[in-house]
């Protein structure tokens, strides 16, 4: 009995990716990759090297030993603890990179380019820092690096919260993402700094979004804000949640 497909689906899942992914860096169709995990097909001897090479796994484990079965020996165990490990490889997205990263987001190729670092606190996932700058989402300050989780579906999106939101007409931004059940097409984004205006985005312009785990910033960068500043940002987030209420009502 051949356990390949069963592993090649453990593998992807301890790494975060999906199909799609997945199927890029072994170059073959996600179609095909399915149907290897489905145990429809039997991987082809050159898929699995690429696998052996990613994962460090040896052919004769991804053919003849089940991966995912961790009840076993303490060294199955660590073997797993350490494969998950993997999953918090990070790549980052400076800004001198933005530009390119709304061309290059969905090839392989240009992603494995990308700078890497990892985050021991983070469980197992699919992670992605990008810096933002701008005053924007202040007191965050500009050049801060936000470390977000990707989000498959907008229907996933936690009102409020912060996500790095990547369309075709804004480009990469920071914001507080707000739904409307009456605009299923539209999401609001919010900037922490009310001195700037939320606006609407049309959900089909939106390519990537990645839910916000992490800011990572340098010493001596936090924002200041003095009294006269606090009195202001309150009154302007006031009116501001008083236009929404207006809107959504």
């Amino acid at each position: 009995m051949s356990y390949a497909g069963k592993n090649l689906k453990y593998l992807r899942k301890l790494r975060g990716w999906t199909q799609e992914e997945f199927a890029a860096r072994l170059d073959i169709k996600r179609s095909l990759l399915g149907a290897y995990e489905e145990e429809r097909a039997e991987p082809r001897l050159e898929v699995l090297e690429i696998v052996s090479d990613i994962f460090k796994v040896s052919l004769d484990d991804l053919f003849r030993k089940d991966l995912g079965d961790t009840k076993g020996s303490y060294i199955a165990k660590r073997r797993a603890q350490k494969m998950a490990a993997m999953a918090t490889e990070i790549q980052f997205v400076p800004v001198k990179a933005a530009a390119g990263y709304l061309a290059g987001y969905a090839d392989p190729e240009f992603i494995d380019e990308l700078n890497t670092f990892t985050l021991p606190m983070l469980a197992p996932g699919h992670y992605r820092a990008f810096e933002i700058m701008g005053d924007s989402m202040l007191p965050t300050p500009s050049g801060s690096i936000i470390v977000g989780e990707k989000v498959e579906n907008l229907d996933d999106v936690k009102t409020s919260n912060t996500y790095i939101v990547i369309s075709r007409q804004e480009g990469i931004v920071y914001k507080r993402v707000m739904k409307n059940p009456r605009q299923k097409n539209k999401v609001t984004l919010v900037s922490d700094n009310p001195t700037y205006q939320p606006y609407t985005v049309d959900s089909n312009d939106i390519v990537e979004l990645w839910q916000a785990q992490m800011v990572i910033t340098r010493a001596n960068m936090q924002q200041r804000w003095d009294v006269n500043q606090l009195a202001s940002i309150v009154s302007n987030l006031q009116e501001q949640v008083s236009s929404l209420k207006k809107k959504l009502n």
